[in-house]
């Protein structure tokens, strides 16, 4: 028998056996149904509202567990795994924790039905194996074979459930153009497509079908000063990372001035140093000064007469995007090993030209033709910000679906498709083993059924029937060998039917849904371990002291 107690040499709670479990499968479960509504194309919005009153309205698996306050240390788990699933694939994030969520719930049945936890732990390790291995000779598809079409529709598979659904053809080909513009080959002689060279800028106004792609870096700011000139070219860009005003002595210095005279001549010095530094600037070439710190009225003067740019405040991280697009090296100081101050070309950055446009109402410096990678930006129109961040959302997880379809070139059906399938062959593998796994296996192959069943409920239409329907197109693929392409068969849930999802174009990069099972086992196998919870209870007389 469980139940919780509080020994006299624990200053806190215990729980364990059974309970714990319970209570972690039940913590998952809420979490997992906070998300469960928002999958698929007509999945629904949440409205998170922080304690700040600050409103976000997304339908972002990992947003929406970000912005939760999670408390139950299981729970977390669950955020933390869609967080993966976000760096790692960019997508999927609600899939995974509705499954690692699912396959606990069963985990635990299992366990009350006195099964081991450790057999069913290396059930499902054997279960995602197998099913990992099933996706990628079985069910993964060539992207060669689909052609530049493949990438729109996994585009515009992974916006179906987002914001911009309904103009997912306009959004699909921006993406795609975004990220084979920002194509480079790295030294190994590999093709990749670094999609955080493409910058996203929000401005209001317009509709959305209004966005569109600029060639070149876009910093959300303006020149510091009107009398610079609007266009350099060819630039030459130096990235600092300091301060260009007047030279202040340093903190706990104390000067003892004797004579009114000489006061005068320290201002004058400090003056000249500053300049003296802008003019080592100046002198190896730079026309663009692109600075995360301020620069102060005087320094503006000297720029605007050499006729240079500068721009002060930019963003840390489009600094080193603009570092790496340009060859540029990020300088935080002028001090060389010597101690003498000195300012090389060698740092400078090398782009075709440099441009103030109007975007919107604003001032943007866009950087063009730069040197090592091509660097975009997609500039976003919208209504208003909700709108505006649930786009950025949006095609951030369509761009790392692009870029993951790219650099592993293959691609399986969606809309349930995969789990189906799966389902159907680990039911069949669990058969054929004769020891305790089975019957975790079996379970693993009914909680994959769970991704096309929420899919049918959140369409409305009956789950129950479409998921037998489904079930029985694979079991019929995979028992007789001319039937091999209804392994495609995925649901359409417009119409409430089941199609071939590789034919209607509704496809997901192979990679994503082997992560998905591979997260979500790890995930439920690191909670079903749990058997003893101790919580320590805050020692308040030491507070006292």
């Amino acid at each position: 028998m469980a139940f919780s107690v509080s020994t006299p040499d624990i200053l806190g709670e215990r729980q364990y056996g059974q309970d714990v479990r319970t209570q972690n499968v039940v913590a998952c479960q809420s979490v997992a149904n906070i998300v469960k509504t928002s999958l698929g194309p007509v999945g629904l919005d949440k409205m998170l509202v922080d304690d700040i009153g600050d409103v976000t309205i997304t339908n972002d698996g990992a947003t929406i567990l970000k912005m939760l306050e999670v408390e139950h240390p299981a729970a977390k788990v669950l955020v933390e795994l869609a967080e993966l699933q976000d760096r790692e694939v960019g997508d999927g994030t609600t899939s995974v924790v509705i499954v690692a969520a699912e396959l606990l719930k069963r985990a635990n049945d299992l366990v009350r039905n006195k099964i081991h936890p450790t057999s069913i732990i290396s059930g499902y390790r054997l279960a995602m194996r197998e099913a990992c291995k099933y996706v990628e000779e079985k069910l993964a598809v060539k992207v060669e074979k689909l052609g530049k079409d493949s990438l729109v529709n996994c585009a515009k598979t992974s916006m179906s459930s987002k914001l911009i659904a309904g103009d997912s053809d306009f959004f699909a080909n921006l993406v795609v153009d975004a990220v084979q513009a920002v194509k480079m080959t790295n030294a190994r002689g590999e093709i990749r497509y670094p999609i955080k060279g493409i910058n996203i800028l929000k401005a209001h106004g317009k509709s959305a079908r209004e966005s569109y792609l600029l060639n070149g870096y876009a910093l959300n700011t303006g020149r510091a000063a009107q009398g610079m000139p609007v266009r350099v070219a060819p630039a030459r860009i130096a990235c600092l990372d300091f301060n260009l005003q007047k030279t202040k002595m340093q903190m706990g210095v104390q000067v003892l001035v004797s004579d009114p005279r000489e006061l005068e001549k320290i201002r004058q010095r400090e003056a000249d140093m500053t300049k003296e530094r802008i003019e080592k600037i100046l002198k190896a070439g730079a026309n663009v000064i692109l600075t995360t710190k301020g620069i102060d009225d005087m320094a503006l003067k000297y720029f605007v007469g050499a006729g240079a740019i500068a721009v002060r405040r930019v963003r840390k991280e489009d600094m080193r995007h603009v570092a790496k697009a340009t060859g540029a090296t990020m300088v935080s100081t002028f001090a060389d090993m010597e101690g003498e101050e000195t300012f090389e070309s060698s740092f400078l950055g090398v782009a075709d030209e440099v441009v103030e446009e109007r975007i919107a109402d604003d001032d943007v410096v866009m950087i063009k033709g730069t040197k090592n990678t091509s660097a975009v930006s997609l500039i976003l129109r919208g209504a208003n910000d909700f709108m505006l961040d649930e786009m950025d959302r949006a095609l951030h997880d369509a761009l790392s679906i692009v870029k993951r379809t790219l650099e592993s070139n293959t691609v399986v059906a969606g809309g349930g498709a995969v789990e189906s399938a799966l389902s159907v062959y680990l039911e069949y593998l669990a058969t054929t083993l004769g020891s305790r796994e089975q019957l975790a296996i079996a379970e693993f192959a009914e909680s994959l059924l769970i991704i096309p069943k929420v899919l049918a409920v959140n369409a409305a239409k009956d789950a129950t029937e479409l998921v037998a329907k489904l079930r029985a197109y694979h079991h019929t693929a995979q028992m007789k060998a001319d039937k091999k392409h209804l392994s495609s068969m995925g649901l359409d849930l417009v119409k409430g039917t089941v199609r071939n999802n590789l034919e209607a174009g509704v496809i997901e990069p192979a990679m994503s849904k082997v992560k998905i099972i591979q997260f979500a086992t790890e995930a439920a196998i690191t909670i079903l371990r749990i058997d003893d919870m101790i919580k320590l209870v805050k020692d308040e007389s030491q507070g006292e002291e």
